[in-house]
């Protein structure tokens, strides 16, 4: 019998095993679900805990408060209670079949029967169950997938990506963060053929699932894939007559360097560099203003090169937008390790450390300083202190502010004759 009883730290929190036995009195049934015990399996990371029960959602809650824990009705036309124990949140949803869908919302009858409530799931691997003490219940045969790192759709995967289109990516990401050698085929030709609705989901919902793809340890083959059956396209048509070779040398140069994974720029890896169209997808998947500054910054950033100096790095750093430059030296450096250019690799990551390390100096003087030098206030004072801002940018930052009003002053003179 498999278990996942010393593989998941959280199993044995008393607040949880409190929630279950007040879920299982007078003969109801409550199990853990889904995520958290594929991932104990794998051993991958994790500590989201969801929990299928028997009771009705105002059961639920009616059980839950008894208990002393606390109730919130986040989702309960469709069967979802999340409890707060111990601090922690766990959504617990009653057994649930799909009577309607639309390719994008389902209108839900709850029930009883474990093998109904894992058949409306998407994928085997995610159609697991676990009792309090760790015994693993597997109603559909997704045990052997986990085994195999196999991502396959219950049933038939068209039937299931008809059910909501948003699969057709989640194929890829679980695939991603969990698969193993190549993709299944009837699930690959479902993701091709029914591709186009992927048209009706929300840019929300997009953006979210690729966010979570790119972040995977190594979602190049996943990537590859999404190229092949043109689902990549349909998403990111930005990426089509680009190429996605940068990926790959990236993720390698992540590794080797100790870098954190890095979704946005292992985005910008596929993308042109090209400032308006930037700013279109960024507007299209309703990005943040924090990410689409990044992507536009990073696009209309000078390509990096390995004959600029220490002080023309730091000029540029200044002027330009910071991040911008370091990301177009994160991936100019992946690049060089990946076409084996050994020289370039080394300059560009001297590069990348001092713009890493580099703090955006203050410019000593302000406004007020040359109002007391009698400036007034306007276009004369903003041309002086863009001029002076030059200079001492050109100095390498090391006038200081006493020189700097010196000159201030000798200027003004000069401009009164």
């Amino acid at each position: 019998m498999t278990s996942i009883a010393g593989r998941a730290p959280w199993l044995d929190e008393p607040e949880l095993q409190a929630l279950l036995a007040a879920l299982r009195a007078d003969g109801e049934e409550a199990r853990i679900a889904g995520g958290a015990v594929r991932n104990a399996l794998l051993g991958a990371p994790g500590n989201d805990v969801d929990i299928a029960t028997t009771n009705l959602p105002a059961d639920t809650v009616a059980r839950v408060k008894q208990a002393g824990f606390r109730a919130v009705p986040t989702g309960i036309e469709h069967g979802t209670v999340t409890v707060i124990a111990g601090g922690r949140p766990y959504e617990v949803t009653t057994l649930r079949d799909d009577v309607e869908t639309d390719g994008r919302h389902a209108r839900v009858v709850f029930g009883r029967d474990w093998k109904r409530d894992a058949e409306r799931r998407d994928f085997t691997i995610n159609a697991l169950y676990a009792d309090a003490d760790g015994t693993v219940f597997d109603p559909i045969g997704g045990l052997s997938d986990v085994e195999s790192r196999t991502l396959r759709f219950i049933g038939t995967a068209e039937d299931r990506i008809r059910e909501d289109y948003l699969r057709i990516l989640r194929f890829f990401r679980f695939f991603a963060w969990y698969g193993a050698g190549r993709p299944d085929a009837e699930g690959l030709k479902a993701c091709a053929r029914l591709k186009d609705g992927l048209a009706r989901l929300s840019a929300e919902r997009v953006w979210s699932e690729l966010r979570k793809l790119f972040s995977a340890p190594d979602p190049s083959r996943a990537i590859l894939w999404m190229r092949q059956t043109g689902v990549l396209t349909a998403i990111l048509p930005e990426t089509e007559k680009w190429g996605i070779d940068a990926l790959s040398p990236l993720i390698e140069t992540e590794a080797a360097l100790g870098w954190q994974p890095d979704a946005l720029l292992r985005l910008m890896a596929i993308l042109p560099p090209d400032p308006a169209r930037m700013e279109a997808l960024a507007k299209r998947l309703r990005l943040s203003r924090a990410e689409n500054d990044r992507l536009v910054g990073w696009a209309m950033a000078e390509p990096a090169r390995t004959d600029i100096g220490d002080l023309a790095l730091s000029k540029a750093l200044y002027r330009g937008n910071a991040q911008g430059v370091r990301d177009r030296l994160a991936l100019a450096l992946a690049a060089a390790r990946g076409s084996g250019k050994l020289d370039e690799a080394a300059a560009f990551l001297r590069q990348h450390k001092l713009a890493a390390a580099w703090q955006r100096p203050a410019f000593p003087v302000r406004g007020d300083n040359l109002a007391a030098l009698g400036v007034a206030p306007g276009k004369q004072l903003g041309d002086l202190l863009r001029k002076l801002e030059s200079e001492w940018i050109e100095s390498g930052f090391q006038t200081g502010r006493d020189a700097l009003l010196a000159r201030a002053a000798m200027l003004v003179q000069e401009s009164r004759g």
